[in-house]
């Protein structure tokens, strides 16, 4: 498999475990101008933009450190165009949410691992 292949692999494992944790996938790969968010859902009241970072195994850190300052403000630029764009309130609660997917098949997943 390609590094694509292996992404949507990883994002396809998040999005279904979040489904089965009650979470409402709205968005899957959801593209503008200004970036990409992987998965974008519904929890309760918050509207979550999900980063997914898959690695192998542990070799290479903790996939989850992968998103750095400079991801975060690109996937924050972003949700607030999604936000504009589909007409939600500015006060509309959000949160930014990370999923760090392995290759055994298992799931750390971080709720608010970054805000604005």
């Amino acid at each position: 498999m390609n590094r694509r292949q292996i992404g949507r692999m990883g994002e396809e494992k998040a999005a279904d475990y979040l489904a089965k944790r009650g979470y409402q996938i709205l968005e899957r790969n959801y593209r503008c101008r200004l970036g990409e968010i992987d998965l974008i859902a519904k929890d309760g009241r918050y509207l979550v933009f999900i980063e997914v970072k898959y690695r192998t195994n542990g070799g290479c850190g903790d996939p989850a450190e992968a998103v750095d300052f400079k991801k975060q403000n690109k996937i924050y630029q972003t949700a607030r165009y999604y936000l504009y764009r589909h007409g939600y309130s500015e006060n509309q609660p959000c949160r930014f949410d990370v999923a760090a997917v392995y290759g055994n098949g298992s799931i750390r997943y971080v709720t608010h691992a970054f805000g604005w």
